[in-house]
């Protein structure tokens, strides 16, 4: 079968490899139909994601349709449309144990620890395999996991109805946490130099964009929430510049979550936080929001198809990810057809 290899930093290519089969009782084989491309996914690409191992076929934000099961699955049939959970835990670590496995000490994710979706037949456990309305498109299933993220930020700032939200770029998993705002009653600004995605997500009803190299971000939330600050603010950039502004344009009792993984320091002074009484939180693939999202998908009124800007065919892999290393403008989504 082919499947979406990356042999080592900088060379990835479609290549052909032995196609798996049931081994276990729970095992589930899976025919698979839609990958989208990640911003992890371009880290292990160019050799930046210090978890990935070589050679690693990519992909965790996949769907497919199932079309053999092992002998005690029973929750599902052949022919279901599925998105997979694309993350294992131990059961028995600290945070396992406070029912956070997204943080487990030797949590692994498919497509970085181990391989992924982006290949044509794949094998999961039941336990990992969510089945969805059979009236989604395959590009719609593909883009549940980003959106697990989004929900994941908004569970850890704790985003009520009516809260200020301030949002740090509006890229892919910027855009999943606007719609997750929203989705929560939230009144949502969000930022970013790329003028044609601000566009994007204000089409999306985002109630403030802001262009930083146009306007004072710290000026436009104040005048925003009248002098208050945002309550919640989510930095989906993640650098040492963006940690500092999040604090800076909080209200007092806010939240802040993190979203990056950029290993530079940032200068934060202690007051700012112990004065508004901050709570400050990183966020992490997802804890159980996958039954949560999938039945929002499900709903038929949930709209996020248009965040798919580009696809391509699997043969065309190698030009699909040359479009996101380029990233011209208007560039969202890029999903691969399997």
């Amino acid at each position: 079968m082919k499947a979406i290899q990356v042999t080592e930093s900088h060379d990835l290519n479609v290549v052909e490899v032995e196609e798996p089969q049931l081994n276990k009782g729970n095992d589930v084989k899976i025919r698979m139909k839609a990958m989208g491309i990640c911003g992890s996914d371009m880290h292990i690409l160019h050799g930046q994601n210090p978890f990935a191992s070589y050679p690693r076929i990519i992909g965790h934000e996949v769907a497919g349709e199932i079309i053999e099961l092992g002998e005690s699955v029973s929750g599902l049939k052949v022919g279901d449309k599925v998105v997979i959970e694309p993350m294992t835990s131990c059961g028995e670590c600290y945070a396992c144990r406070q029912g956070r496995p997204n943080i487990c000490e030797t949590v692994e994710v498919y497509g970085v620890h181990r391989d992924g979706g982006g290949c044509e037949i794949k094998v999961m456990p039941e336990n990992l395999v969510h089945r969805v309305d059979p009236s989604l498109d395959w590009t719609e299933i593909a883009l549940i996991e980003p959106f697990t993220i989004g929900a994941q930020a908004i569970y850890r700032g704790q985003i009520q109805k009516d809260d200020f939200v301030y949002i740090i770029g509006s890229g892919p998993i910027g855009l999943c946490c606007l719609k997750m705002a929203m989705t929560a009653g939230a009144k949502v600004a969000i930022s970013d130099f790329n003028q044609e995605r601000l566009e994007f997500a204000h089409k999306w009803g985002a109630d403030l964009t802001i262009n930083p190299n146009e306007k004072d971000v710290s000026k436009e939330l104040s005048n925003w929430t009248n002098g208050m600050g945002a309550n919640v603010v989510i930095d989906a950039v993640g650098t040492p510049t963006t940690v500092e502004q999040a604090i800076d344009v909080t209200s007092v009792a806010a939240r802040v979550v993190l979203l990056g993984f950029h290993v530079e320091i940032s200068r934060i002074a202690q007051v700012n936080i112990t004065k508004k009484e901050l709570t400050i939180c990183g966020s992490r693939l997802q804890t159980h929001r996958f039954p949560k999202v999938v039945e929002l998908f499900n709903s038929k009124s949930f709209h996020v198809k248009e965040l798919v800007s580009h696809e391509y065919s699997l043969n065309d892999a190698k030009e699909a990810f040359k479009l996101m290393e380029e990233m011209p403008s208007g560039v969202r989504k890029v999903i691969i057809n399997l």
